[in-house]
Parts: C-alpha cells; structure tokens; sequence
C-alpha cells in the first residue's frame, strides 16, 4: 500500500499540525514499499553508472535521480534529460543555463556528468545524499496530492535554507528564486505581488522582491531567510496570502470573517 499523509487542516494550522508530525511521517514515507526499493536500487547501482545515457536507461535509477530534484514530471522525456546531463553547466550555453527553470542546471550540477575528473554518481556519500533529497521530494509530492499550498510550503522552507547558505552573489540568489516556480510562487505570493508581476523587466523584478523583502521580512537579501525565524515569517505569509485569495469577496467582511472561522477551528482542534 502507498503511503498516505496524515493533514486534517489546512492554512496556518495544518502547517503547525505538519510541522509537529513531519519526522514520524517522513519516517513512514521512508519505510513504504515503492519509496525503499526504489531507494535501495539507486544505492546499489548508481556507483557504476558513468554516463548519462547508462542512468536514463534505467527507469529506476532516473525515477530517483528526477525526484530528488523535483523534475519527476519528466521521466519520460529521456532525450532532453540526456542532453541536459551531457552538456552539463560549465560552458555558459549548456542548455540546463539556458532554462529559465534553474532546477535542471541544479540537477546537471549535481550528477556532474561533464566534470574532467569523471562524474559524481561514484563519490562518497553521493548515494545517500541523492537519496535524502529523493525521500524528502517524495514527500512533498504526496503532501500536494491533499494540500498543494502546504507543499510548497515545504519546498520553500528547505529551498530557502539552502540558498540562503549559498556561495552566490545577492543577486544571483534572487535571479535563482525568480527562476525556480515553485520558490517564486510562495515568495510572490508572500510579498503579495500580482502574476502579472513576471512580465516586467527583470531588474524591475530584482529591485522590487529586494524592496518588499525589506519591508515585510527585514532584509533585502536572501542570506537572511537562514534564519528559521525569516522562514517561518514568509511561509506565513504566503499560506495566509493563500488563505485570503481563496475566499469569494461577496461583502465586504468577508475575508475577515472566514480567517476567524479559519482561527476558531485550529483553536478547536488543539493545533
């Protein structure tokens, strides 16, 4: 049997509710059949893969090399992933450099296919690590299929860690969040920007998520979502930004009433 999460709520108390119940269901997740054998056959041969033609060739192997990057939706464009792992990013024309979604130069980089010293699928530690990020996306991916805001929610969380921690200019830290999706869209939700908002000028973009950043997270840069704190703040945020975009605007009070109906139930439920 499938694993199945456990969200009884939604908005800010199903998050409270995730957070608290998180290792116990990642654990679960972890122990589920299609999760572990997947697991343990990518720990078993990714060792002897050396090119990117050997790892698409194995469903298995690219079903956990796709998921630990959150591009699960591409295991059957086996051709353009092929290409994306061979041309790599260290020439500035690769294609995963070209893309505007800057996951797939992440993946690229990852695997390392056109590193001169041989790629990283044989490196110490690779294995688990690829597995980690595999489980940790697996579990979001069966969190959207109940809640798709608390999902990326999650997503963001660990994203915004891991940039913020980065050695990449501000800038460049912001031009990776502007070209992620699914971090835009919980940061642009957060700063309450329109999707309108995407079709002007990038430095226009730059300068304004830096202005509203300030405002409302108390830094322009993304180093400060290192903080579990900032994190919390933004994620915050944009689920109560969610929250307020789904409500009908049939009079007036409306938001606010469906917020205290919302902050009733989490009071009601102990979460």
């Amino acid at each position: 049997m499938s694993f199945q999460p456990v969200l009884p709520l939604g908005g800010l108390a199903g998050w409270r509710f995730l957070q608290r119940t998180m290792p116990a269901q990642q654990s679960a997740l972890n122990d589920s059949p299609p999760i572990a054998r997947n697991a343990e056959h990518f720990r078993a041969r990714i060792g002897e893969i050396a090119t990117p033609a050997e790892l698409v060739e194995d469903r298995r192997l690219l079903t956990v090399a796709l998921g630990a990057f959150g591009l699960q939706e591409d295991i059957d464009n086996r051709f353009f992933i092929r290409r994306i792992l061979e041309e790599g990013t260290a020439r500035n024309d690769a294609l995963a450099n070209r893309l505007a979604d800057k996951r797939y130069a992440v993946f690229a980089r990852a695997f390392a296919f056109d590193a001169p010293q041989g790629p990283a699928t044989r490196a110490p530690g690779f294995a688990d690590d690829i597995v980690a990020r595999f489980e940790r996306q697996s579990f979001e991916v069966a969190i959207g299929r109940r809640d798709e805001d608390m999902r990326l929610a999650l997503f963001a969380d660990r994203e915004l860690r891991a940039l913020a921690r980065a050695d990449s200019t501000p800038r460049t830290k912001w031009f990776r969040v502007m070209g992620t999706p699914p971090l835009r869209a919980v940061v642009e939700t957060a700063l309450g920007l329109p999707k309108s908002f995407g079709q002007q000028d990038l430095d226009r973009q730059l300068e304004t998520f830096r202005d509203r950043s300030a405002r409302l997270f108390g830094s322009p840069d993304i180093a400060a979502f290192a903080d579990p704190e900032v994190r919390e703040r933004v994620i915050r945020q944009f689920l109560l930004q969610s929250e307020i975009g789904r409500v009908p605007a049939t009079t007036p009070g409306a938001t606010a009433l469906a917020l205290l109906e919302s902050a009733a139930s989490a009071g009601r439920s102990g979460v």
